[in-house]
């Protein structure tokens, strides 16, 4: 697959958004300007650009608790993604959703998710509305390898391809459910083999390469928008940081050389070697998106901490329904 110019340069200024925002974030909550936990997705930028790159804006993609990265990849605003983290009123989710529950539904972003493998039964549905609707359109969903353990993924993959459901299923095998390392907690080594059980392709994919991921993504979400069905594509990928936040916190569970092995694959930086050599782009212009781009989170940071917090009498709006009576 031959990607253009334009192509080319969007899948980069997706994955430099995300690292800019992720770094921001981990840095403010080192520092205490932000509340809470932060699970960042440095590292993993490839795949969730790639991804979100094959899709049309009125597509839906359900995500994780590490999900600023969708987010950013499918066009979240840096303002209201700020503000959401500091838990300002301004914020996607008036400040109550905070970072494992962020969304914008306007983008087709179905939100992040604080339970391991809950999005998959979410963009089932999604996608089943979208068949019922003869649209066009295609749900993703986004989970890692340790959410192929969870029921809720197995129920989901099974609907999805019993009832042929325009679904694409994209695993972030990173290797480790929080500190556990993936060959702990399951007895295959791919989770890709588990597609066939339900049948539906499978495919595996470099998830440090965000032109693999993206051809990937583009095959899998045609062949759902044609009515063939659900898809499974395993990234196999890498987060640089601990489960949450930046530092280890004490909590030693990795070889350093085997993050620094994953990090000499930067997602962004060896597509940007790619970009510069093939003369696609040149280094002048790659520095020029970081610029721009700092600039813009410099922006949401300031956006975020002037704005207000929401109003006490508000804490019970928009958390319960009142149901059908």
């Amino acid at each position: 697959m031959h990607l253009s110019t334009d192509v080319q340069m969007d899948l980069h200024r997706r994955m430099v958004r995300i690292r800019l925002f992720e770094e921001a974030a981990g840095k403010l909550a080192e520092s205490a300007r932000l509340p809470g936990f932060l699970h960042l997705y440095v590292g993993e930028e490839a795949v969730a650009s790639g991804v979100c790159a094959a899709l049309n804006d009125d597509d839906q993609i359900t995500s994780t608790h590490r999900g600023h990265g969708h987010l950013v990849a499918k066009g979240g605003d840096f303002n209201r993604m700020m503000a959401e983290l500091m838990g300002k009123a301004t914020g996607y989710n008036k400040g109550k959703g905070g970072s494992m529950h962020i969304c914008d539904l306007d983008l087709g972003m179905l939100g992040a998710n604080g339970i391991v493998g809950a999005g998959s039964p979410i963009a089932v549905g999604a996608a089943f509305a979208d068949k019922y609707r003869k649209k066009g359109q295609v749900a993703v969903t986004f989970f890692g390898d340790g959410a192929t353990n969870i029921g809720a993924f197995h129920e989901a993959a099974n609907m999805a391809c019993a009832l042929k459901l325009p679904v694409v299923f994209a695993c972030e095998n990173n290797e480790y459910g929080e500190f556990t390392p993936r060959s702990k907690t399951m007895a295959i080594t791919d989770i890709v083999d588990r597609a066939a059980g339900y049948g539906m392709p499978g495919v595996i994919v470099d998830g440090m390469d965000v032109v693999a991921v993206h051809e990937a993504a583009t095959d899998a979400v045609a062949r759902a928008r044609r009515g063939e069905g659900p898809s499974l594509i395993e990234a196999k990928t890498y987060r640089f940081y601990n489960h949450h936040g930046i530092q280890n916190l004490g909590l030693k569970y990795r070889a350093d050389a085997e993050v620094d092995a994953w990090k000499a694959r930067d997602p962004i930086f060896s597509f940007e070697e790619r970009l510069i050599e093939n003369g696609t782009a040149t280094s002048e212009q790659v520095e020029a998106i970081w610029a721009e781009l700092r600039a813009d989170i410099d922006t949401a940071i300031t956006f975020a901490e002037d704005s207000p917090l929401p109003d006490p009498d508000q804490v019970l709006v928009d958390v319960y329904t009142g149901g059908l009576r």
